[in-house]
């Protein structure tokens, strides 16, 4: 027997001598503390595995026969229209640059803040922070919008979760 088992077993004998104490306390109406619901669950629990004849040990394992006939086989259609429906937020992002609280403290009307890209590159595309595509900036009836130039595939976004 190793030194866990042998650890395992003491314990389990003290809290079955703490239970059989607690026991006899009950029998011979020893009411000097309050009632004690912890004990009384403990000793409810050890007296329904005393009479169901589980051991400390025994091990029963779990049965998902349940769940694997419930398992969805491919037949039944999802609604997409339900996810059609569902917000999400577009961004885009012509260059990102670091500054100090200091320089950006000074800024002021007409200040001039450098970008980490150059003039005609494509903007960035985000969706929920994931980029989708590039593209580059248009005016429509007086109105900023953005032609697509490139659409990142599936499989490359795949490849940047990881």
């Amino acid at each position: 027997m190793s030194e866990k088992d042998e650890t395992e077993n003491e314990d389990l004998s003290a809290w079955g001598d703490a239970l059989a104490e607690q026991a006899d306390a009950e029998e011979s109406g020893d009411d000097s503390s309050e009632a004690d619901p912890w004990g009384d669950a403990l000793s409810e629990q050890a007296d329904a595995e005393a009479q169901a004849g589980v051991e400390p040990d025994d091990i029963s394992s779990a049965a998902f026969d349940q769940l694997a006939a419930e398992r969805g086989d491919g037949k039944n259609k999802v609604d997409l229209d339900v996810l059609l429906d569902i917000p999400v937020t577009l961004q885009l992002e012509i260059g990102r640059t670091k500054v100090s609280i200091r320089n950006l403290l000074s800024y002021t009307q007409g200040s001039v803040v450098e970008m980490d890209r150059l003039a005609g590159e494509p903007l960035d595309l985000l969706v929920n922070g994931t980029l989708i595509a590039h593209g580059e900036v248009v005016v429509v009836n007086d109105k900023f919008g953005v032609r697509l130039t490139d659409v990142v595939s599936p499989q490359d976004r795949i490849k940047k979760l990881k």
